[in-house]
């Protein structure tokens, strides 16, 4: 089964992660702090389930 938290989580963190690199944002950013916490959560998600 399609686990959707996961996929909705790495497709906002692609999405943030190509605007930062279009527009060379630097680290301390909102956007690349938003990276970080998804980061966190995506970790926590994939131990929580075992993957």
């Amino acid at each position: 089964m399609a686990d959707l938290y996961l996929k909705a989580l790495e497709s906002e963190r692609k999405q943030l992660w190509a605007t930062c690199r279009l527009k060379g944002l630097p680290i301390g950013t909102p956007e690349r702090n938003r990276i970080a916490a998804l980061d966190g959560l995506i970790g926590e998600h994939k131990a929580k389930r075992g993957g």
